[in-house]
């Protein structure tokens, strides 16, 4: 049949995909518009297998906070390039990813990219076809939810880091102004848990290994590694844990002591940095 102009641009508008692409998937069709959508989205498909084990070092990180300030969502939508992390297309899938995340209340991965979006498609139908449009790879790399008594968002200005932070006992006030200096010093000092009791064992067994090469290569008792690994280790958890590391704006506090001035008992249940590159 007789693929007309209005046919192609119909297909274009619902699919994104370029004008090309669809007539020839229109015709491969036979003007039958679901088989030229799925004929487009296998082509996103075939480049999304091909490019699988690409390099996703750019994109874009978005966060929101609940009305009520309890809950926070943070997603990091990666590309290949650059380029195509500034493109229109992508910026809107960005901006679809995050209002699925926030709309449907997914809490993993998987339940995020099956949420169905206005137009109908699930939202990696939507991830797909734009693969098939631009021809590179695209990828939620980061997915986080957290709640607690007050959530607070920070996004750092390239666009491509963000961090939630969940504080509790808040004593029914505002703490967002504190809460921000927190998730910057996240975003800022890469801290590994909320303090010593959260390190994962196995990074504390490296550390205490760690201390221990160090003294023996300057030399000193071997009846002594044990007390100097363990001394570098307390140095790590200061340096390491976000409450007992010291504020960048003002290093006379620790995050601990900034929280309990600002609030007494004011401290951070949960924190997610997400970063793209």
């Amino acid at each position: 049949m007789a693929i007309t102009a209005a046919d192609v641009n119909k297909l274009r508008q619902e699919t994104g995909a370029g004008m090309m692409d669809c007539k020839k998937a229109l015709t491969e069709a036979d003007g039958d518009f679901e088989k030229a959508k799925e004929i487009l989205r296998k082509q996103g498909q075939k480049i999304a297998d091909k490019r699988a084990d690409n390099a996703t070092a750019e994109g874009a990180v978005l966060a929101q906070v609940s009305e009520d300030g309890k809950s926070g969502i943070v997603v990091a939508l990666a590309c290949e390039t650059e380029p195509v992390s500034k493109v229109a297309d992508f910026q809107s899938l960005a901006k679809a990813t995050l209002e699925s995340a926030a709309a449907s209340g997914a809490t993993t991965k998987d339940a995020l990219l099956a949420v169905t979006q206005a137009d109908g498609r699930t939202l990696q139908e939507h991830i797909t076809d734009l693969m098939g449009k631009i021809g590179e790879k695209i990828d939620v790399v980061s997915f986080e939810v957290v709640s607690a008594d007050q959530v607070v968002a920070y996004i750092h200005s390239n666009g491509k880091l963000g961090v939630l932070v969940g504080l509790v006992n808040t004593n029914g006030t505002d703490v967002s102004e504190v809460g921000r200096d927190v998730a910057m010093q996240v975003a800022a000092m890469k801290p590994v848990a909320i303090d010593k009791d959260g390190v994962d064992a196995s990074i504390i067994s490296r550390e205490i290994e760690i201390g221990k090469e160090q003294a023996r290569a300057e030399g000193k008792p071997e009846a002594m590694l044990e007390k100097i690994a363990m001394g570098k280790l307390n140095k790590f958890y200061k340096e390491n844990t976000l409450l007992n590391q010291e504020f960048v704006k003002d290093n006379s506090l620790t995050i601990a002591q900034l929280l309990d001035k600002t609030s007494k008992g004011l401290t951070v249940s949960v924190f997610k940095r997400v970063a793209i590159g």
